[in-house]
């Protein structure tokens, strides 16, 4: 694992989000259309989306029954809005776990262990639980969170142009897999598929030697070709946005790793 950055010290706030017992409810009384079911599961995530980024947040669709946020500088009170707001809306709740951690590996873990000990997320008797706590505006910095964003060099060249889309398709999500698993063994990080090219990545203090090396990892394992612009905040939108000029950087100077501080 690649030494953290030593003149940084990260607090990453997450939020893992599960439905409540959306696996019978999806058969129950009778199964349920899967285009009703992807249409829901779409919306609700664009709604997450929006509530928690207008909050300065940033949600992410996992396996979309379940989802992870950032949520650093949102408090326990608006979660609770948040979860009120998707229970008047939707045929579903879901429960909220909010955690913290040096890395954002750890501060899943916690927050996922939250909702395990509060019941099974097929269990019909378990509804809307909110549970942890968010990091008090006193113990909050300005580099408490590091956002890694990567994409795929010149995937347009070598795929969309030339490619059949679902040999494209492959290419892609090869190297977002090979990525998303090297990040977090060797890394501690979460790194997460955001549509086209691009991959996320919320990552403890990292330096950008372990940022060439994941790159390095990516190419000898499965041929893709990645670069990554790093930005660190108080919030995932403050990282994110440094993250998204240093990228600019990479394509800008061709280089494959651009810090943004």
């Amino acid at each position: 694992m690649a030494p953290e950055r030593p003149d940084i010290v990260t607090n990453t706030q997450v939020t893992h989000i599960q439905i409540d017992n959306y696996g019978p409810w999806t058969v129950t009384p009778e199964p349920r259309r899967e285009v009703d079911l992807q249409t829901l599961q779409s919306r609700l995530y664009a709604d997450l989306s929006q509530l928690l980024g207008n909050r300065d947040g940033y949600a992410f669709f996992t396996r979309f029954d379940n989802m992870v946020a950032v949520t650093n500088g949102i408090d326990m009170e608006t979660h609770a809005l948040v979860q009120e707001s998707v229970g008047n809306r939707y045929p579903v709740t879901m429960s909220l776990s909010v955690a913290t951690g040096r890395s954002p590996v750890t501060a899943l873990g916690t927050a996922t262990e939250q909702l395990q000990e509060a019941g099974s997320a097929q269990d019909r008797h378990r509804r809307e639980i909110l549970k942890g706590r968010a990091i008090d505006e006193e113990f909050r910095a300005d580099d408490d969170v590091q956002i890694a964003h990567f994409d795929v060099d010149d995937a347009t060249g070598k795929y969309t142009d030339r490619l059949n889309e679902f040999d494209t398709f492959i290419r892609i999500e090869q190297g977002y897999a090979e990525l998303m698993r090297y990040m977090r063994h060797e890394h501690d990080s979460l790194s997460f598929f955001v549509g086209g090219d691009n991959v996320i990545a919320v990552c403890p203090a990292l330096d950008a030697p372990a940022y060439a090396d994941a790159v390095e990892h990516v190419h000898d394992a499965v041929d893709v070709e990645l670069k990554v612009g790093v930005g660190r905040g108080k919030t995932a939108a403050d990282a994110g946005m440094e993250a998204k000029h240093a990228l600019e950087q990479c394509r800008n100077a061709g280089s494959a790793v651009e810090l943004g501080f």
